[in-house]
This record gives structure tokens, C-alpha cells and sequence, in this order.
């Protein structure tokens, strides 16, 4: 199982960088950048690239509508060659708020413009002529002055398949990722629910993957604390957990909601985004259920979290993206260190 790290978007990434080469040390295999309305994840990563080594770099996530399918294509190749073979082109849908409300872009057929920009992306690294006829994106274009041309990239990447994992939790989206992606980001992720929830969707996917693909790599995120006084800890994703149920996307249209509905929590989903919506935030994070907290997490002494972690293999996981909560970097670091022991 491999162990990676969210670096936090909404802080000063340079110093968080700076310590990156001590978790690299410790163990860390993969770290994660996020770009949400903050500073972007492309310049983070080039940085990263430059300041490490051993580490495999990924997007986690890009979102799909703020960016061309080509420039998608051209990031990652770049990235990549800078890394070393080191990157892994993370992507998503996001959501109308950010969408909308920040890019100014329609939030319209994720599903349907997902499946043709992994497909353009993968023509781009094998450099071939871009040629495509989809019903989102057409190169050359048709119409406008008339004088485009199929083109292929200009430099030779140093891989032609850079690993692409797509970020989902709705069941079409995640069925997808199964067809088409190296590997699959689910967002909450409950291993006792996980084969209820995405059992079916996963499965669907999976019978039509190209066998060249090779095994879907699923990455689940949980906040990572070992000792006995380690409780309090687990409170502090209510607030993460409030917002994201109760406050990202309107009634009816918040997909974390619906997961949290999906995992049988539906009176609570209901109460928590009432809440929310209302202002009431304190209210809405205590309306939390604390099983939900302690099941998406690993947290507590060291038998339990070996517990926790087993209980993530069996429902699949095979990548683990940690946030180490503790009082110092040293501390933290031999947090990772731990976590790489116990899923060796």
C-alpha cells in the first residue's frame, strides 16, 4: 500500500515544500496538490519537482472545465519531464460553485467531457496528429478562420502514458474511472460502506477496462493520529466535514451530501445541510455523527489504527493519502514513518 500526502492549498506552500524532503525520507510516496480558487497547482508542482527526488507528484485535483483537453495534455507532459517520470495527472469535475462561480464556465456533461479528454490526452502523449470529433471538443476546430490543422506535440514525453487518475464518488462518475483511468479518488471514504456504495459502479467499470491499464489503483483519503490521547483530533473534521455536507452546492445538488445519504446517514445529511445553509455552522459540525468521523479515519491508539488500516485493504485501498496531525514537523514525520511500518 503506498502512503501519500495532501499538501494544504490554503496555505504557504513553500514552507511547506521545505519539509517535504523529511517526509520523502520517512516514507512518503506520493504527494498530492489540490487547486481549488487558490494559488495554482501546476506552479506548486513544478516547484516540488525541483525540491525532491525519490518523490511521485500528483495532481489531486485539476479540474477539468479550466483548462483545454490540449493544455491538460501539455501540463502533465511537462511536469512529468521536469519530475523525472515522476507525475500522475489527477483530475475531476469539481463543482458549479468553483465552476461557475470563480471560472465563470458552464458546469455542464462531466461524465461525457472527462471520457474525451482522458482519450485527447493520451493521443497528445503519443504524439500523435490531434485530430478529434467528439460532442465537447472537436481539434481542428470547425469554423472560426478556417486555418486549423491537426498538430502533434512538439516534444517527445518521456512517458506516452502518464498515470491519470480521476477523482468520483457519484456512481457513473465512478464507474468511469474504473473504465478508463489508472486510478480512482473517492472523496469520505468509508470502507465498511465502500462495496454497498460503489460495489456496483466499480464493477461495471472494471468489465470493460483495457487489461493494459492494469489494476485500478483506488486512493482513499483519512487523517492519520497514533496514541491514547489522540481523541480530540477526530473532532476537528467536523468542521471539513459540515462544509463539504452541508455547504458545497445547493439543496439537491451537493454530491457529499448525497454520499453521506448513500452511506445510510440520511436524516443527519439532511439536518447538517438545514444547518449550514442557515448560517448555523457550529450547529452543523456538531451534527455530525461521530461514527462517520472515526470510520473515514485513522485515528487512535496503535492496535486500532492497525485495525482501521486492515479494514481499508480489504475494501480495496491501495494508495492511503494521510494528513498527519500533530503538534511538530518532527512529529508528523514519524507519523508518516509509522504508517509506512504498519502497511508494509
Amino acid at each position: 500500500m503506498r502512503i501519500g500526502m495532501a499538501l494544504n492549498y490554503a496555505g504557504g506552500f513553500k514552507e511547506t515544500v521545505a519539509e517535504l524532503s523529511d517526509y520523502e525520507k520517512a516514507g512518503l510516496d506520493i504527494v498530492f496538490v489540490p487547486e481549488a480558487y487558490s494559488f495554482d497547482a501546476v506552479s506548486q508542482m513544478g516547484y516540488i519537482a525541483a525540491k525532491t527526488e525519490r518523490l511521485q507528484i500528483a495532481s489531486g485535483i485539476l479540474p477539468i472545465y479550466s483548462r483545454t483537453p490540449t493544455l491538460l495534455a501539455m501540463t502533465a507532459a511537462g511536469l512529468d519531464y521536469v519530475s523525472d517520470g515522476r507525475f500522475t495527472l489527477g483530475i475531476g469535475a469539481s463543482g458549479p460553485q468553483v465552476i461557475e462561480g470563480f471560472h465563470g464556465v458552464p458546469y455542464t456533461a462531466p461524465l461525457g467531457r472527462t471520457r474525451e479528454i482522458v482519450e485527447i490526452c493520451r493521443k497528445v502523449w503519443r504524439r500523435e496528429r490531434l485530430e478529434h470529433s467528439g460532442r465537447h471538443y472537436t481539434m481542428p476546430l470547425q469554423g472560426g478562420t478556417g486555418l486549423g490543422k491537426p498538430l502533434k506535440l512538439i516534444n517527445h514525453p518521456v512517458r506516452e502514458r502518464i498515470p491519470i487518475v480521476i477523482a468520483a464518488i457519484g456512481p457513473k462518475n465512478v464507474e468511469l474511472a474504473a473504465e478508463i483511468a489508472e486510478g480512482w479518488e473517492p472523496i469520505f471514504f468509508m470502507p465498511e460502506k465502500a462495496a454497498d456504495v460503489w460495489g456496483p459502479s466499480l464493477a461495471a467499470g472494471r468489465a470493460r477496462r483495457d487489461p493494459a491499464l492494469g489494476e485500478l489503483d483506488v486512493i482513499a483519503q483519512a487523517v492519520l493520529a497514533i496514541g491514547d490521547d489522540v481523541d480530540g483530533i477526530l473532532e476537528l473534521g467536523r468542521s471539513m466535514a459540515a462544509l463539504y455536507i452541508g455547504g458545497m452546492g445547493a439543496r439537491g445538488k451537493n454530491f457529499y451530501n448525497d454520499l453521506a445519504r448513500r452511506y445510510g446517514y440520511e436524516r443527519e445529511a439532511e439536518l447538517i445541510q438545514d444547518l449550514y445553509l442557515a448560517g448555523r455552522k457550529k450547529e452543523a459540525e456538531a451534527a455530525v455523527p461521530g461514527e462517520l468521523l472515526e470510520r473515514m479515519s485513522l485515528i487512535g491508539p496503535e492496535g486500532h489504527v492497525r485495525e482501521r488500516l486492515a479494514a481499508m485493504r480489504e475494501a480495496g485501498v491501495t494508495t492511503l493519502n494521510v494528513t498527519p496531525v500533530a503538534a511538530t514537523h518532527g512529529d508528523r514525520v514519524r507519523l508518516i514513518e509509522k504508517i509506512r511500518e504498519l502497511a508494509a
